[in-house]
């Protein structure tokens, strides 16, 4: 399986007369994964894990696929290797049978599976005449399309490429027999911080930058995390890549200790923190997620948002609020 990086034609991708196809083997693949529970989630969620996975950013402290040089950047290898580890990961997530020559069999048909990050899929001789279930994301934009067609010489351009494949021609992406045609892939954190607050991101992986240490690199930097982030849910895969440790619930409590003395908390997803976000307005979080929030002391009459904390009424802290230290949630040790 291969991919093409380049920037994807999202006009030219128009589903087949009415999204049903007139073949009967790539209906009958269309409806067994239409009839699946959940089968847009899975699909979403089968490509946010096999992205992350070849990201590797526990280890690499990496988060963006499109780097392509210097520190940070995804190996040739690597990004082929994706559309590897999502017919692995697909295949899994949908417990497909093994199909012969192809990769999958669904439904009764051999089905062959085909990924790219681009504009087309390449296409292998071997899958000539055979249906393909054509994927597509692009991280940056959290789009994702799934799809179906039956490869044919007039789906495909004339020229080869080094491996001897064709890719699908501009005209082919009518004749796709959608599964899903507009999805939203899980929010890749740190790219999309990125993106938004460049010097958020700058700061988040520089506050360990003056630390001459072993092990508390990764710690200061998840503590930068949760001081530039505030209000907003923060996920595992974040965490892990940010310390580049593995035990992202231990860095996220001792996050709690050193931010304390700055009037943060951090909430997670063990009563009564989603209470105490749902009141101060917060995002709630559920396992697996963090939101930090600076605090203050709310006067009586404030009509601030605010909840009650150990017998003191506190709301997310403003310009002119005194400085405080941040109350200990109970129970948020137990994560």
């Amino acid at each position: 399986m291969t991919q093409d990086f380049s920037l994807f034609d999202l006009e030219s991708l128009q589903p087949a007369s009415r999204g049903v196809s007139s073949d009967p083997g790539v209906e009958a693949v269309r409806a067994w994964f239409v009839g699946q529970k959940d089968y847009v989630n899975r699909f979403a969620q089968a490509f946010r894990k096999s992205i992350d996975e070849v990201l590797d950013g526990q280890r690499t402290g990496r988060y963006d696929l499109y780097v392509k040089e210097g520190d940070g950047r995804v190996e040739k290898t690597e990004k082929t290797y994706l559309g590897t580890k999502v017919e692995i990961v697909v295949r899994a997530e949908f417990d497909l049978g093994y199909g012969s020559p192809m990769d999958y069999m669904i439904a009764g048909q051999h089905v062959d599976a085909k990924w790219t990050m681009g504009k087309t899929w390449t296409i292998p001789k071997e899958a000539m005449g055979h249906i393909c279930l054509v994927m597509r994301a692009d991280d940056r934009t959290r789009e994702f399309q799934v799809g179906l067609l039956r490869i044919t010489e007039e789906v495909l351009n004339v020229g080869l490429n080094g491996d001897e494949k064709r890719g699908t021609s501009a005209a082919s992406r009518a004749g796709i027999s959608w599964i899903v045609k507009d999805g939203k892939l899980p929010a890749n954190f740190l790219l999309n911080l990125k993106n938004e607050s460049p010097e958020k991101i700058q700061a988040i992986f520089r506050a360990s930058d003056e630390y001459r240490g072993s092990g508390n690199g990764g710690q200061l930097r998840v503590n930068e995390l949760f001081r530039q982030v505030p209000g907003q849910l923060v996920d595992r895969t974040t965490v892990v890549t940010v310390a580049t440790q593995h035990d992202s619930p231990k860095r996220v409590r001792d996050a709690r200790k050193h931010l304390r003395p700055e009037g943060i908390v951090v909430l997670g997803h063990t009563r009564p923190a989603p209470r105490i976000a749902e009141a101060l307005g917060l995002p709630i979080p559920e396992r697996g997620f963090w939101v930090s929030a600076r605090l203050a002391v709310v006067p009586e009459g404030d009509a601030r948002p605010s909840e009650v904390i150990n017998g003191v009424r506190y709301g997310i802290w403003r310009q002119g609020d005194a400085p405080i230290e941040a109350p200990i949630v109970s129970k948020e040790s137990d994560e």
